[in-house]
């Protein structure tokens, strides 16, 4: 399982071993794998041009010294210094040990600073466009907001070059708390993060500045707490939550999932919900609402009624509003049921917020960024802009683990604690339907026994791997995804 931690947690992390360490070997340690992983991406280390754009601090210095490693082993490294009264003075000293230049920008005075600024400025944007490697050591973990006037062209100028970009801990401009870009940021080819992972580096908008990353491990481990911020299950996790038939089992022992979804104008929605729920470990399927017969037609083994949620018979969770079109009626049944109940799509428009609220039993909500704005009474890019403090808010608000559907699904819990990232998909995923095949294979997982928050997870991953396999870097439909679940599960489990 990949973790993450939060800024706070970090520095608290990186005190105490430094107090057990020599001065200096933290950084030391930083260095060397960010020197390490700066010279994998070139592949030849000798003769290849690097610039360093440095701002103040220990970012600054981790960047300063792999720069002097890099430049011992035959690089020609200059640096840009964005605030050279503020630069860090060893890593500087290292670096013209090694011979590499220096080129000063910004806080000049006098007469013809202004000249003076503009005409480096310059010259570093040209360094910039004959570069081989540019690596961002601007601003650190701590940073908020955008990049500043004089580092935001710098940044735009490598986007636009030749160049590989690579970060240092974490793209400059991004957020590394909650995962939010409030103005110009960098934009990494390869991001080397230093001792654990940070929650901006797994969230969108940032993770998609941050490119590949790559953790180094400084030693922080045994400094860091055991609960992260948030956390990415891996392969081995999912496996050891995926529902397995044992000998004695039945059908119903394997758990019954509800199935309340479709209307006359969207009977598709019902047979894709019906199409995830059929692989997602539990033992049966029931049907109910208008579009049995489509239903029937495509999956025979599903168990159909139309006498409403409450005569369907027995079952062990519900899956509620895919499709559902102004059934509200249906939806209030469902959320009085004593079982866990999962909703989505119509079904989180209709439902009654008060009821939502008073459930007893565990309830999971899986709102898209549009569904969970109307939630939140915010407008859409709000969500999408700090999709993080929208998924807990609408947790907390609603009483219910919430999976927050996006090019990064977030799953938090109403009463807090780490919050799951799902690292699979591909935005082919992004099609009609895919979010009802979401709906039921969830379903299904919550009828196999598992909590809300693991089912929820659980699901993201597998219709995400789902997703890269139906595709195979081509146009898919919803239905394709359904039917490479199976794939998924097999790859996971082996």
């Amino acid at each position: 399982m990949r973790t993450a931690y939060s800024v706070e947690t970090v520095r608290t992390a990186e005190r105490a071993l430094m107090a057990r360490l020599p001065d200096g070997a933290l950084m030391q340690r930083a260095a060397a794998g960010l020197a390490a992983a700066c010279a994998d991406l070139l592949g030849r280390v000798y003769g290849r041009r690097v610039v360093l754009l440095v701002g103040s601090g220990d970012n600054g210095g981790d960047t300063l010294y792999a720069g002097a490693r890099l430049a011992r082993r035959g690089a020609g490294v200059t640096a840009v210094l964005l605030a050279p009264d503020h630069t860090h003075p060893g890593g500087l000293a290292a670096l013209r040990r090694t011979g590499g230049r220096v080129v000063r920008l910004g806080e000049d005075s006098g007469e013809h600073s202004g000249e003076n600024t503009a005409a480096r400025s310059a010259a570093a944007g040209e360094l910039i466009d004959r570069a081989d490697l540019v690596v961002d050591g601007i601003v650190g973990i701590g940073g908020k907001g955008g990049l500043r006037a004089d580092a935001a062209p710098l940044a735009e100028r490598a986007a636009r070059s030749g160049a590989a970009v690579v970060a240092v801990d974490l793209p400059s401009g991004v957020e590394a708390d909650s995962g939010e870009v409030r103005g110009a940021a960098v934009r990494a080819d390869l991001t080397v993060t230093f001792g654990t992972h940070k929650p901006g580096l797994l969230v969108d908008p940032a993770r998609e500045y941050a490119g590949t990353v790559r953790l180094v491990d400084i030693g922080l481990g045994a400094e860091l707490p055991a609960e992260p911020e948030l956390e990415a299950l891996q392969h081995a996790d999912v496996a050891a939550l995926l529902p397995l038939p044992a000998a004695e089992s039945d059908k119903y022992r394997r758990g019954v999932v509800g199935i309340a979804a479709g209307s006359a104008r969207y009977p598709g929605a019902a047979v894709l919900a019906v199409s995830g729920a059929l692989r997602g470990g539990a033992g049966a399927v029931r049907y109910v609402g208008p579009a049995g017969q489509a239903v029937v037609a495509r999956f025979p083994e599903t168990l159909v009624s139309d006498q409403g949620p409450h005569r369907a018979g027995r079952v062990q969770a519900w899956v509620v509003g895919p499709g559902a079109g102004d059934d509200a009626a249906t939806v209030a049944e469902v959320l009085d049921a004593d079982v866990p109940v999962l909703i989505d799509a119509d079904g989180l428009r209709l439902a009654d917020r008060d009821a939502v609220r008073a459930r007893s039993a565990p309830t999971l909500m899986t709102p898209h960024a549009g569904e969970a704005a109307a939630l939140l009474g915010v407008a859409r890019e709000e969500v999408e802009g700090a999709r993080l403090s929208s998924v807990r808010e609408l947790a907390a608000r609603y009483r219910a683990t919430v999976l927050l559907k996006g090019s990064t699904t977030l799953v938090a819990d109403p009463d807090g604690g780490p919050v799951r990232v799902n690292p699979t998909g591909t935005p082919w995923l992004a099609t009609a339907g895919s979010g009802d095949v979401l709906s039921g294979l969830a379903g299904s997982l919550l009828a196999a026994g598992l909590s809300t928050r693991d089912a929820g997870s659980v699901a993201a991953y597998l219709h995400g791997l789902a997703g890269r396999y139906a595709a195979d870097g081509a146009p898919l439909g919803a239905h394709d995804v359904a039917e490479a679940v199976p794939e998924a599960w097999r790859d996971v489990r082996d």
